[in-house]
């Protein structure tokens, strides 16, 4: 192998390829980064056998080959070099990489023990999802991800196909984020669960094409996705999804509007006191305000009103009603509001309170109560 390639393209590619490497694998050669020159391309991949990543570069190509190189070594190495064009060389088990004044050789290893990876996809089978419009969507329903390993199905997001739309549903147990994708191309009514880890690596995806592309391999159990000159795969998960539409209240008995930077303030500032009594906080209703409070025994109490439109006051269940709340809960689910109000809806203190954005018609969140200790 023999090839020139600018450092600040090659670094990118080694910073990006060393998250999807393993250094506790049995298999040594999963801590590598596969460097491969094919025709007029430089291929950087790495794997840890769940998730994978192939980054394409253009690259001067004088003779083709590959090798595997430890990631960190690589990268710390390559990630201090000067902007510009570099030459790399493979001699047997090492790569010989030069620039001006600067010389270093690295040991690698054998590619021929190193897993396949996916380096292309077939846009033919895949379904075009809008990137912006993705990458939005992942960050809304992503937190509410369990990080429970002895529940593996729920360490992942679910992918409910749906023929002009896509809807993504995580949950933990506590707490549920649903998000409608609206699709340009009808596909064919499946689900697929996707690990938190890879799409996590998607939504950090920087100016790339407009659109990303999905492909699930159900012979495999195995998705990809490609943008740009990028292609990551990911295992899919196995297991039975909790059934999510009947979790979701259909009807409610207060419906409340409010200020999403007032109620923000509230949270961060009850927090203070929250911390010390289980992340409680209180909400109570009033004829035009909520009531927000919390209390613990060591720090004090807080206590605030905000200014809110309360629809069901005049049921006579709204003198009595008092729900509670994780303080985190509540703060994680305000910040993905893109509006300037928050809805929220009641129907009693221990039914789960809908959380949505009126500005999102596609976008529910849903957060289980805290039983209050009287």
């Amino acid at each position: 192998m023999k090839l020139q390639v600018l450092q600040e393209n090659l670094a990118r590619a080694l910073i990006l390829a060393s998250r999807f490497t393993s250094v506790k694998a049995q298999l040594p050669v999963l801590s590598n980064i596969l460097i491969s020159a094919k025709k007029t391309k430089l291929l950087i991949s790495s794997t840890n056998l769940e998730n994978s990543i192939s980054f394409s570069l253009g690259a001067q190509i004088k003779e083709e080959g590959e090798i595997t190189v430890p990631a960190k070594t690589i990268t710390d190495l390559v990630s201090n070099l000067s902007f510009g064009p570099l030459n790399l060389e493979s001699e047997k088990e090492h790569l010989k990489i030069t620039a001006q004044k600067f010389s270093s050789r690295v040991s690698g290893m054998n590619p021929a023990d190193f897993p396949s990876v996916p380096q292309s996809i077939n846009k033919a089978e895949s379904l075009i999802l809008p990137k912006d419009e993705f990458i939005r969507a992942l960050s809304q329903v992503i937190f509410s991800v369990s990080l429970d390993e002895t529940r593996p199905i729920l360490t992942g997001v679910l992918f409910v196909f749906q023929k002009d739309s896509l809807l993504l549903v995580a949950t933990d147990g506590f707490r549920l984020s649903q998000k409608k994708i609206h699709l340009n191309k009808a596909s064919k009514n499946q689900k697929i669960v996707l690990p938190k880890n890879i799409l996590l690596e998607i939504s950090r995806l920087g100016e790339t094409d407009d659109e990303i592309y999905l492909q699930n391999r159900e012979k495999e159990n195995q998705a990809l996705f490609g943008a740009g000159d990028v292609v990551f795969s990911s295992r899919v998960l196995e297991g039975e999804f909790p059934d999510y539409d009947k979790i979701i209240p259909k009807t409610s008995v207060f419906k409340i509007r409010l200020d999403k930077e007032d109620l923000l303030r509230a949270i961060k500032l009850s927090s203070v006191f929250a911390r010390d009594s289980a992340n409680i906080v209180k909400i109570n209703l009033l004829k035009d305000a909520i009531k927000i409070s919390s209390e613990s025994t060591q720090s004090g109490s807080y206590e605030t009103e905000l200014d809110a439109k309360v629809e069901g006051f005049d049921s006579g269940l709204s003198k009595s009603f008092e729900i509670a709340f994780n303080f985190r809960f509540l703060e994680e689910f305000v910040r993905t509001v893109v509006g300037e109000e928050v809805a929220l809806d009641f129907t009693d203190p221990s039914s789960p309170g809908v959380f949505t954005d009126p500005k999102d018609a596609d976008y529910l969140h849903l957060i289980m109560p805290v039983k209050i200790q009287v």
